[in-house]
């Protein structure tokens, strides 16, 4: 666990290199923007070296089979079937089967922050306006932050889907990944306390004092104020070794890839019809409830989700 320290040194500088291009969408709102990575790594990157001759001992594309490198153009991507069957697919094939979202963060519900747990996220990201969208981008981070939510929504980068949160945050939108459901291991198998103070015996005075203390330890949160101490002690070793003359030489290695944007329409009136489908389709949901069931029952909740996000849906 990291230790509280002053203040750390300077923060690194958002990265100005897009790691992906295309569209926040909700209703029928397009916002063009471009994902840029709000997280810089500071761990040390340790590279493999053969210790008989300080080569580089390196990641290399090998076939299993004949044991030889083969160049990184005859790589297949393939799944795994029964009876070591395998399926081929190439990037086109993957792009076309999810065509819509590889170019979009489609927005499919807003919640307040406080209602997704901690356990979900993964990595943050900025989102930057493209194009001529700094309006309608601005429009979008004052709505969520006077309403006091945060969007969910679903794209795909790298390709894989991930579920991920829109959120103010100053004067950025920010995409937090987040974890899927399935993908949370629930605690069943591990062998925990039950809840509760009379369940565990505990005796009063002892939460009192344990309530105390967590209370004198409280104080406002200050991400400055810890550092990776661990990081820090490496990097002295290095920088003594390296004084000390305890080098050896090694012979470099690798490279990487780019990406482009897009425009937005009248603002206003794109609301307006988002807002008017939503409420016409809910009206046509109800009135055809109605008829279905004469009698005054109410319709399941889970009815009503439903049927007020289907015009969502026909819109996109």
């Amino acid at each position: 666990m990291a230790t509280k320290k002053a203040a750390a040194s300077e923060k690194p500088k958002s990265s100005s290199r897009s790691i992906w291009k295309g569209a926040i969408s909700f209703g029928l709102v397009h916002v063009p923007v471009s994902l840029h990575s709000a997280t810089d790594e500071q761990e040390i990157d340790f590279d493999w070296l053969d210790k008989r001759t300080m080569d580089p001992v390196g990641y290399k594309r090998i076939n299993k089979r004949t044991g030889k490198e083969i160049d990184k153009d005859n790589i297949v991507k393939g799944v795994k079937l029964e009876d070591d069957k395998y399926v081929v697919l190439s990037d086109d094939e993957i792009k076309a089967a999810y065509p819509k979202r590889t170019q979009t963060i489609a927005i499919e519900t807003f919640v307040k922050a406080t209602d997704v747990s901690f356990v979900y996220t993964e990595r943050p990201y900025y989102l930057a306006p493209q194009g001529k969208a700094d309006r309608v981008y601005a429009l979008l981070r004052e709505a969520l932050t006077k309403a006091g939510v945060i969007g969910i929504a679903r794209f795909v980068l790298h390709n894989k889907e991930h579920l991920a949160a829109l959120i103010p945050a100053g004067p950025a939108l920010m995409l937090g990944t987040l974890r899927w459901a399935n993908e949370v291991r629930s605690p069943d198998a591990l062998s925990l306390p039950k809840e509760g103070a009379t369940a565990n015996s505990l005796k009063p005075a002892e939460l009192k004092m344990a309530q105390q203390l967590i209370e004198e330890m409280t104080s406002t949160w200050k991400p400055d104020e810890f550092t990776d101490d661990f990081t820090s002690a490496i990097r002295a070793l290095i920088q003594k070794k390296a004084k000390a003359g305890k080098t050896a030489t090694v012979e470099p290695f690798e490279e990487a890839p780019d990406l482009s944007g897009s425009n937005v329409v009248d603002l206003s009136e794109l609301l307006r019809q988002s807002l008017g489908s939503r409420s016409k389709g809910s009206k046509a949901a109800a009135d055809d409830a109605a008829a279905k069931k004469p009698t005054a029952k109410k319709a399941p909740a889970t009815k009503k989700a439903a049927t007020a996000k289907s015009p969502a849906k026909k819109a996109a």
